[in-house]
């Protein structure tokens, strides 16, 4: 399965949400286009991703760009995964 998939699966299982209704892609808005995304998922999803891909991901590194589309926070993944 493929980053871009593995991330997807992570948000729609935190979140509880039917992906089949309106499926995520690449490019779809997070942070303000999806209501069950508040601060509480932003950290759910954080923490899902350090214990699925074993990093860390420092307080000061979480920006809203990173959760702005799935295409940006699966970049932010692969960094941290490079870095680890």
């Amino acid at each position: 399965m493929s980053l871009l998939n593995e991330v997807k699966e992570v948000i729609i299982s935190v979140l509880q949400i039917n992906d089949s209704k309106s499926p995520l892609d690449a490019n779809s808005n997070l942070l303000g286009a999806i209501p069950e995304f508040d601060s509480m998922a932003v950290v759910s999803i954080i923490t899902t991703l350090e214990e699925q891909y074993g990093f860390y991901v420092e307080d000061d590194e979480i920006s809203a760009e990173i959760f702005e589309t799935v295409d940006s926070l699966v970049t932010f993944v692969e960094e941290k995964i490079k870095e680890s």
